[in-house]
């Protein structure tokens, strides 16, 4: 545009001061009117392209969430999977310790009662046949039959 306007000047260099100043002008004049319009049509343009762009981001964000929606879901699934097999082991370890520690805990009990003279439930059984024995010899030889006693 300046190169336009000093080359113009320099053809009406021989004119009259006047002429010369109003051509100026007038070329000004059309120049702005013109970066006017054009700054207009910018703007339109961009009014119009601007809500294409807003809908087309729209689009595009909503077709992601989907995908992220479901990628997480998946994820979500595995993660629950695993966590489920892992509580499970967990659980198997932690029932098998305390199998463990209770076994631990029934043989020193026996063995302590043991070393009290504490009859073990062997022990009592054993002996509950020996009565029941005894008590039927009992009767085989005299006939009497006491009442058997239970333990």
């Amino acid at each position: 545009m300046v190169k336009k306007l000093q080359k113009m000047a320099q053809k009406q260099a021989a004119a009259p001061a006047s002429l010369l100043d109003n051509q100026l002008a007038q070329t000004i004049k059309d120049s702005a009117q013109q970066i006017w319009l054009a700054g207009l049509g910018a703007f339109a343009k961009a009014q119009g392209e601007g809500t294409k762009v807003f809908e087309t981001l729209i689009k595009e964000g909503t077709s992601l969430h989907r995908k992220t929606q479901a990628a997480a879901g998946e994820r979500l699934g595995d993660v629950a999977g695993k966590m489920t097999a892992m509580a499970g082991e967990v659980g198997s370890k932690a029932n098998a310790q305390w199998d463990k520690l209770e076994g631990i805990f029934e043989e020193r009990t026996a063995r302590a009662l043991s070393k009290m003279g504490v009859p073990t439930a062997k022990d009592v059984a054993a002996l509950t046949e020996r009565v029941d024995a005894l008590a039927a010899a009992v009767a085989r030889l005299g006939g009497h039959t006491a009442p058997a006693a239970t333990a």
